[in-house]
């Protein structure tokens, strides 16, 4: 998505693992590549290891989505590689569903992930790809975690924020001033309690498969709670799954 939205248009902010996907997370999927073609550096498990008993007392959403020692020296090159290998992980059609509902209705759509922005930029594409088999033509944006390289190489550091807690409030909030989105018009889609900064900044937020925190979050701000499974096939949608998601989408709003 580029330029600028219509000034009070609406956007769709999504999350993606755990909400647009099943567990494991993308980044995991990544790491177990990358570890079984012995792409990681030895040396990088322990600094790695140091580096996440130094952020532990921050909590563990930071020692989760803050250290990415791991890939220092990685090749973006080889890195690519081991992506390519990769399956693109299958979302659960309920959330295609919404995410094509959204791009119906003129919505921009945007995935707001902690994950790393290469993988989060390839579930962008796959997303344009299936609504493109449904006859819908629409772009995707990302907001994620960027990777600092040198050399055509990771350096283990990230540029700006981790994108995860408060930091997915403030990239909402960025682009709403930058595109003319009308937050309180706007939704927000996620499953963990530290999406619940993105979702406080929407006027329409709903908890997708939420976390036991998450769910008696939402229960007490009596915000939308949806169960999304893996079901059948993606691309194969019935009147009546259109119809349902036309119907929650409208409690949404």
């Amino acid at each position: 998505m580029s330029g600028h939205g219509k000034r009070g248009s609406v956007a769709a902010f999504f999350d993606v693992d755990g909400t647009l996907i099943a567990p494991p997370s993308l980044e995991w999927r990544f790491f177990a590549s990358l570890r079984r073609r012995g792409a990681i550096p030895m040396g990088n498990y322990f600094a790695w290891l140091a580096e996440m008993l130094r952020l532990a007392p921050r909590g563990i959403q930071v020692v989760k989505h803050a250290s990415k020692t791991y890939l220092r020296g990685v090749s973006k090159d080889g890195s690519e590689s081991c992506r390519g290998e990769q399956s693109i992980p299958r979302f659960f059609p309920d959330g295609v569903d919404q995410v094509a509902w959204h791009a119906r209705q003129g919505h921009a759509i945007v995935l707001v992930s902690g994950t790393l922005a290469p993988l989060a930029r390839e579930m962008a594409l796959a997303l344009v790809v299936r609504l493109a088999v449904r006859g819908i033509a629409a772009s995707v944006e990302v907001c994620a975690t960027q990777l600092e390289e040198s050399n055509g190489r990771w350096t283990g550091r990230i540029v700006g924020e981790a994108m995860f807690g408060e930091a997915k409030a403030r990239a909402v909030r960025r682009l709403a001033a930058e595109k003319g989105f009308a937050l309180t018009r706007c939704y927000a889609y996620g499953n963990s309690e530290s999406d619940r900064w993105m979702l406080e900044a929407v006027g329409r937020p709903v908890a997708v498969n939420p976390t036991a925190k998450m769910e008696r979050l939402a229960r007490r701000r009596e915000w939308a709670v949806m169960a999304w499974t893996k079901g059948n096939s993606e691309r194969q949608v019935s009147p009546a799954r259109e119809r349902r998601t036309e119907e929650i989408s409208e409690k949404v709003g």
